[in-house]
């Protein structure tokens, strides 16, 4: 499957008290990371809602191994796992200079028709025919 590295830096507004990137903040890395994922497929959020669908976020799982610091460079891994029901996107979170792996996470995405908030048991084809193409 397809994988992108994003980089990403922690800033002052990413901490809280102890100095360390607050849990929440991890998921706007996510965010970041799989941006770019799916503007490497051709699936970004601009084009699935031309299409007339939207992909929300049905589950968020994190595994925090390390904490990032301020001022700290991560690369941010996102790699498609799954993409035919729905998409299942994997990371790693890995610190830019030693390569230690700092946190895991996965985030899984189901597409619902705007027009109807129609739950999609499947991917629209649209998707899945350029998700093939990219891959192939």
């Amino acid at each position: 499957m397809l994988s992108v590295d994003t980089i990403v830096k922690a800033q002052f507004y990413d901490l809280d008290p102890m100095d360390v990137v607050w849990h929440g903040n991890y998921a706007r890395f996510l965010e970041q990371a799989r941006c770019d994922l799916l503007d490497r497929l051709q699936c970004n959020y601009r084009q699935m809602k031309e299409e007339g669908y939207v992909f929300p976020i049905v589950h968020l799982n994190v595994k925090y191994v390390r904490p990032i610091r301020m001022a700290q460079e991560v690369v941010v891994t996102s790699t498609l796992a799954e993409y035919e029901n729905r998409l299942k996107i994997d990371y790693r979170l890995k610190d830019k200079d030693s390569g230690l792996v700092l946190t895991k996470a996965q985030t899984v995405q189901v597409a619902v028709k705007i027009d109807t908030g129609e739950l999609c048991l499947e991917c629209p084809s649209v998707f899945v025919e350029r998700i093939r193409r990219h891959l192939s």
